[in-house]
């Protein structure tokens, strides 16, 4: 082999490792998404948009070096497990799952595909990790509300509306079973505050709409809702419902009140989504799902509806409006 020939030869081994470098650079991650809202739902598409800034602020850009595959699968149960079927065949590089049915339908699909959860009330006691700090296996996330909340919530209630002397607590099992660790903390704080507690099942929208009713046929009633993709999506029929038979009510979170609620407190989903987003660019970057730690709330809400008390005839104490992040007017 001649001199010159030798030299161009051992000169182009030297870029391989460079050109597979930024090969590797440039190659395209799968990012997979399923929600268990509809895409109609305003609120839960600005949680995947808060998802998306925060990814373009981390370094990723769809189209470039990220794609996303959104399903939107409400909370019908049969379409989570379909969709959650559908993702895990398309072997994304990691899922990012919105709540607990969701989650609990990836994993019945993959062991082995990194989740990140952005909203799962009780992730050891569902059994998808091990522990908060040590998640071990393919799934981690954040928390989106504490059991204890309840009686929070109730209390919020007898200082708006000291008259209420029922209260029940609105879940759907299927979408929300990890219902006991609320239902315990609320029949505890009902108790010392001398009011009935109340645990209130729905299944569907017809029981939903007789259980609201039947509350309010007798004096003393109030409302809270436990945290799940069911009540979610019916958020805007629960508020009309609550304002229809005049009942006092507390709800999680914020856009509750904003469509109209008396009263929310609760974590903020946005920054869930935000921190999650963070989970999603860590794992991509190689770090595993199993050694970074289940994350509980750091951002909480208290968001009071003044017009709506006011159609109540309540009055909201001054001091529980200072403690106020939002007050609509």
């Amino acid at each position: 082999m001649k001199r010159r020939e030798f030299i161009t030869l051992v000169g182009g081994a030297a870029t391989w490792p460079l050109a597979g470098l930024a090969q590797q650079a440039q190659r395209i991650r799968r990012i997979s998404v399923l929600m268990a809202y509809a895409e109609s739902d305003q609120e839960a598409t600005r949680r995947v948009a808060m998802v998306r800034d925060e990814l373009q602020r981390l370094g990723w850009t769809e189209g470039l070096n990220i794609q996303i595959d959104i399903r939107w699968a409400t909370a019908d149960t049969q379409k989570i497990n379909r969709f959650a079927q559908e993702l895990v065949v398309s072997r994304p590089d990691v899922i990012l799952s919105s709540t607990t049915p969701t989650t609990e339908a990836l994993l019945q699909h993959t062991r082995t595909i990194p989740i990140i959860f952005a909203t799962v009330a009780d992730p050891v006691g569902s059994g998808f990790v091990a522990t908060m700090s040590r998640p071990g296996g393919n799934t981690t996330g954040f928390t989106n509300i504490e059991g204890s909340m309840a009686g929070k919530w109730l209390d919020l209630l007898k200082q708006i509306a000291p008259r209420v002397s029922r209260v029940a607590l609105l879940f759907n099992p299927a979408t929300a079973p990890y219902a006991e660790i609320y239902l315990g903390p609320f029949r505890v704080a009902a108790a010392a505050l001398a009011v009935e507690a109340i645990a209130t099942p729905v299944a569907d929208t017809s029981e939903l709409e007789s259980a609201v009713a039947t509350l309010a046929s007798a004096p003393g009633g109030g409302l809270m809702v436990i945290p799940g993709p069911f009540m979610s999506n019916r958020s805007r029929q629960i508020i009309t419902l609550t304002a229809d038979h005049r009942l006092p009510a507390v709800f999680p979170f914020h856009y509750y009140a904003e469509l109209g609620g008396l009263v929310s407190y609760g974590s903020d989903q946005h920054d869930n989504y935000r921190r999650a987003a963070a989970y999603v660019d860590r794992v991509l970057r190689g770090d595993k799902v199993g050694e970074l730690p289940v994350q509980t709330p750091v951002k909480f809400e208290l968001t009071i509806n003044l017009k709506t008390a006011r159609a109540l005839g309540l009055t909201v104490p001054p001091a529980l409006l200072a403690q106020a992040d939002q007050v609509i007017e």
